[in-house]
């Protein structure tokens, strides 16, 4: 016996709903990505530059090398004998207009802060300088020998890697365009069908 056109309505949005469920499973696992404890990597120092601020020498530490704007990476700072008897500010200074931007927060809290994945050292986690040229980064430390000023200078910054930045976030919704469409294609593949007879709208 053939089924009705409601079981058939039925088996069909069933079938539906089980691609839509699957295709939505599939995606979980890519936005799931790696297990959480590979979610946060170590810092991992490619490239390290030494700067004299003061009595104090500094060894800064980059995990990308070279540098290159908008390219996220991880900065540290590390001073000779360790950061828990000392503070630090940092300050850059863009290239051209000689501007200072102030990594922190004022007064009390303008002290470099341990880095989160580095507990041990000062640093900046995933951190981008906007722009390519020639960067200068001063410290000011201040620990038992007193307050010293230092900077490393001529900090070459390459132009952006890949495409510019519009183009990339283009690219990146492809996919989700892509499941959109595959997610409207399903639906009306499988979707309820129409009780026999009924042929639309008069």
């Amino acid at each position: 016996m053939r089924p009705s056109a409601q079981n058939r309505g039925t088996m069909s949005f069933t079938r539906g709903f089980r691609t839509v469920a699957a295709i939505l499973a599939a995606l979980g696992l890519i936005v799931a990505g790696p297990s959480p404890a590979l979610a946060y990597p170590p810092v991992d120092v490619v490239h390290t530059e030494r700067v004299q601020a003061g009595p104090y020498r500094l060894t800064v530490g980059f995990s990308t090398w070279p540098l290159r704007a908008l390219q996220s990476l991880d900065f540290t700072f590390t001073p000779e004998g360790g950061i828990a008897d000392k503070r630090g500010v940092l300050l850059l200074r863009a290239p051209g207009d000689g501007d200072l931007e102030r990594i922190g927060r004022v007064a009390t809290e303008a002290r470099l802060a341990r880095h989160p994945r580095k507990l041990g050292v000062w640093g900046l986690d995933t951190f981008a300088l906007p722009y390519e040229g020639a960067w200068t980064l001063h410290f000011s430390v201040e620990g038992p020998a007193g307050l010293g000023e230092g900077e490393l200078r001529n900090l070459a910054v390459l132009a952006q890697p890949g495409p510019p930045l519009g183009l990339s976030w283009a690219l990146g919704t492809v996919p989700l365009w892509a499941l959109t469409a595959l997610l409207v294609v399903a639906w009306r593949r499988t979707g309820p069908a129409r009780p026999a007879g009924v042929a639309g709208s008069p």
